[in-house]
């Protein structure tokens, strides 16, 4: 892993995910070809149906962009083996849908000039390619051609559209790291692109960690994301209403920032590249959100305040941003801090606070006794050196967790 390389990616903390392809058409999720067993020929057959009549990666970057997020990852290929690219090696691609056009080339040039990084999914799997399941079921001739066929296919995106910022692998697990020839993929795929960087999907530990669904710091010193959708299905599914609110977004980023890990939060676009009306509502109150509070979120750093009642919290060198996920009254209690507050801010208002020690505790005083009407209230705590944390003395600490870091 490059520091250099990584430096954007480890202070971004928020990023969108667009998963586009035919299966938009259907709306019931970006699996359906595979779950609801549909033959190929019936399939392939989506792609004279594929207009993307409106499809203006513009407004995706300006929605990314107004949400606060620093990156996009557009799946340029799912597993239903559809290539929004015009590709030379793949013919079920997007200029011979009824779309007519090169869409990742929209696309990246869209974001480019968002100011915004690019990143480019790709599927390893592929239900379109007879080879992929001919190849892990034991015919070796096929697993070769498929393995030429994944290097031509990657080669062609990363050598078609100038700089790319991030490669994102999934769906590996039928094939082992060797027979995917990984370490080669990504030593190709360097070549063309230094300064790229790759997720780990590719079965090798490359630049970063991926949880998905969830919010799960990698190992210590792994720089890490995780992504997640904003509704159920990852594809568009118009049935699907079940949105998180604009508060449990902000909490995932949160609690993946209090960890010094990035949020890719994932929309689905319908089949004509229109992103549902309720995803561009709640990125918007994120976006606000962020624009108030954003410096307690971006290029945050790893340790941050551990053993507190109020929720993550965030550092940035001798500064500690405590997000009041339970809102705890006019006194904030901060414990086992063995620091000095050289002041306390409440940054809904811009309010200083009162700072006053009691033995092993800071009470903080002056917050509204009401919980004021935002997303989530912030109190900046400015110390005289970076954070550090004593629990030895803390009650019952010593019996459940011996191990507790200070």
């Amino acid at each position: 892993m490059n520091a250099n390389r990584m430096a954007w990616f480890d202070s971004a903390r928020f990023g969108m995910f667009i998963h586009w392809g035919l299966y938009a058409l259907l709306g019931r999720g970006e699996w359906v070809m595979n779950r609801e067993m549909i033959p190929l020929p019936e399939y392939e057959k989506l792609a004279g149906e594929f207009t993307a009549k409106h499809f203006d990666p513009r407004k995706w970057a300006d929605t990314a962009a107004k949400a606060g997020m620093k990156y996009i990852v557009l799946t340029t290929k799912h597993h239903e083996g559809f290539c929004l690219w015009n590709s030379q090696i793949c013919k079920f691609n997007a200029t011979h849908s009824a779309a007519r056009r090169d869409l990742v080339a929209e696309y990246v040039e869209a974001v480019r000039a968002a100011g915004l990084k690019v990143g480019l999914y790709y599927s390893l799997g592929d239900w379109h390619n007879p080879d992929w399941a001919l190849g892990w079921k034991g015919d070796l001739a096929a697993r070769e051609r498929f393995m030429q066929y994944t290097h031509a296919l990657v080669r062609e995106l990363v050598t078609q559209y100038g700089e790319i910022d991030i490669l994102w692998y999934d769906l590996p697990q039928c094939y082992s790291p060797g027979e995917w020839r990984a370490v080669d993929l990504n030593a190709m795929v360097r070549r063309f692109q230094p300064q790229i960087i790759i997720n780990n999907r590719a079965m090798t530990t490359e630049d970063f960690a991926t949880s998905e669904g969830h919010v799960a710091a990698a190992s210590a010193g792994r720089i890490w994301e995780a992504c997640m959708t904003l509704n159920n299905h990852w594809g568009y599914c118009p049935f699907d209403h079940d949105y998180k609110s604009p508060r449990a977004v902000l909490m995932n980023l949160l609690n993946a920032a209090h960890n010094a890990g990035n949020l890719l939060l994932n929309v689905g676009p319908n089949a004509e590249g229109r992103i549902p009306v309720e995803s561009e509502r709640i990125l918007a109150a994120v976006g606000r959100w962020l624009g108030k509070y954003g410096e307690s979120v971006y290029g945050s750093e790893r340790h941050p305040m551990r053993w507190n009642m109020w929720g993550p919290t965030t550092r940035k060198g001798s500064a500690i941003y405590l997000h009041l996920e339970t809102y705890c009254g006019d006194t904030l209690v901060v414990a086992c801090l063995d620091n000095q507050i050289k002041k306390a801010t409440f940054l809904t208002n811009g309010k200083v606070l009162n700072v006053k020690k009691e033995g092993e505790r800071h009470l903080i005083t002056g917050l509204p006794k009401k919980e004021p009407e935002e997303l989530v209230n912030v109190v900046k705590l400015e110390l005289d050196s970076p954070p550090r944390q004593d629990f030895s003395h803390a009650i019952g600490t010593a019996d459940f967790f011996p191990d507790f870091p200070k």
